[in-house]
């Protein structure tokens, strides 16, 4: 096995970005994983671009900004999976925007009259959407164009891992690897049918007990949600989710009604009060960079953690 310069302990989308970060950095990397990306949290991702389940504000707003401009960037590019949709967001209370909003240029306050019967506020935006089995794997191929390898092998202990620089990137794995127990699993279910017809994203701002009612567009799919249920491990689709999922989405999308269902999929979100981008020291003068904990925000805040954790890398901090 060659030497290399840092290791990358994870495969979702903040291991394959941190990976891909530093490589193309200049350092030498291999990702050592549990488990292969098609089958992490991450693949069952909506996912719409917007710092959400995850702090501090301020930080993720930073990361965010900076996860707005990559991906903005590669909406449209051939096989990343990324495309600007736009969109609403609605709620039965009222309601003010997310702080963040205002960094997306195309954004505005819905009207009486364009909020569903029962709302009481929303807004509108087009923000980036990411099919995220495609972009994974267009994650994976830049990856590997840096030279990088990933292997499929567990970790017992980050403190064994034999590299200069160890970067934990295993989500709610951190819990038992990195001993966090501030580290708990948001539950999360969506379906994946044939689409209709839809062309925007829709998401009820409210969560109901842990009931979540979104869509969002995919080409000929639509992933249909969801659920944030905290402390919750099971991955088997649960039947009764599913359909609850497929009778409040088509309340909303009456052409929903009867279409084919492609896939069921279980993720669960590495939720921690705030991000942990920190390091600290490992014996023979190597540093331990952990780098999880984004709750619902994974793929908008991966590339600006990455960029920070490249930062402190190449410049030598230890934390």
């Amino acid at each position: 096995m060659s030497a290399v310069d840092a290791v990358v302990v994870g495969a979702g989308v903040v291991g394959l970005t941190s990976a891909i970060s530093l490589a193309e950095a200049g350092l030498a990397t291999r990702v050592v994983t549990a488990e292969p990306t098609a089958t992490t949290t991450s693949a069952a991702a909506g996912a719409v671009w917007g710092p959400v389940l995850c702090g501090p504000a301020d930080r993720c707003r930073d990361w965010a900004a900076v996860g707005l401009s990559v991906l903005s960037k590669l909406a449209g590019e051939p096989g990343a999976g990324v495309r600007q949709v736009s969109g609403r967001e609605v709620s039965e209370e009222v309601d003010s925007p997310p702080e963040w909003l205002d960094l997306l240029p195309d954004h505005r306050l819905l009207g009486a009259d364009e909020l569903p019967p029962g709302f009481a506020s929303g807004w509108r935006y087009t923000a980036p959407v990411v099919t995220m089995p495609v972009y994974l794997e267009y994650l994976l191929a830049r990856y590997a164009a840096t030279g990088g390898s990933i292997e499929i092998e567990p970790v017992s202990s980050l403190s064994a891992v034999d590299a200069p620089v160890v970067v934990n990137c295993t989500g709610v794995g951190a819990r038992k690897l990195a001993g966090d127990s501030s580290v708990v699993p948001v539950r999360g279910q969506v379906v994946v049918v044939r689409n209709p017809g839809i062309e925007e994203f829709y998401i009820d701002h409210a969560l109901h007990g842990y009931d979540y009612v979104y869509a969002f567009p995919h080409g000929d799919l639509v992933l249909l949600g969801g659920t944030a249920e905290e402390g919750a491990w099971d991955m088997p689709p649960r039947p009764e989710v599913s359909a609850r999922i497929l009778r409040d989405t088509t309340a909303v999308f009456p052409q929903l009604s009867g279409a084919e269902v492609v896939a069921e999929r279980v993720g669960l979100r590495p939720y921690r009060p705030t991000v942990r981008l920190e390091g600290e020291s490992l014996p023979g003068g190597r540093v331990l960079w952990h780098n999880y904990g984004h709750g619902g925000g994974g793929v908008s805040l991966s590339w600006g953690c990455a960029r920070d954790l490249t930062d402190a890398v190449r410049t030598g901090a230890a934390g």
